[in-house]
C-alpha cells in the first residue's frame, strides 16, 4: 500500500512538472508561430497550459480532485503532442522532406 501511495505522488508531481514544461515552452515561443502553425493564439495556450499546471499541482491523481486533474493532463498532453511539434516545425522552416 505504501508503494502505491509513493507511485501516485510521483505521478502527481511529475505531471505538474510536465505541465510546467509545457507552460514555459508556450511562453518562450513567438506569437506569430501559433498562427503560422494554424493553432490557437499564444495567450490562449499560455492560459490553457498555465491553468492545467495549476490544476495538476492542486488536485491529486486520486480522489474527488481527479475530475480536474484528468482534463488538465489531457490539455497539457495535447500541447506537447500536437502544438509543440507544429511550432518547432514552423520556426525551423518546415520539414526537409
Amino acid at each position: 500500500m505504501l508503494v502505491a501511495i509513493w507511485i501516485l505522488e510521483v505521478i502527481h508531481w511529475g505531471s505538474a512538472l510536465v505541465g510546467l514544461f509545457a507552460f514555459v515552452h508556450a511562453l518562450l515561443q513567438r506569437a506569430d508561430a501559433y498562427s503560422a502553425a494554424d493553432r490557437k493564439t499564444k495567450p490562449i495556450w499560455m492560459l490553457i497550459t498555465g491553468g492545467a499546471t495549476l490544476a495538476m499541482a492542486l488536485f491529486s491523481v486520486m480522489g474527488p480532485g481527479m475530475i480536474f486533474w484528468v482534463p488538465a493532463m489531457a490539455a497539457v498532453l495535447v500541447y506537447i503532442v500536437d502544438v509543440r511539434p507544429k511550432l518547432i516545425e514552423v520556426q525551423r522552416g518546415g520539414s526537409s522532406w
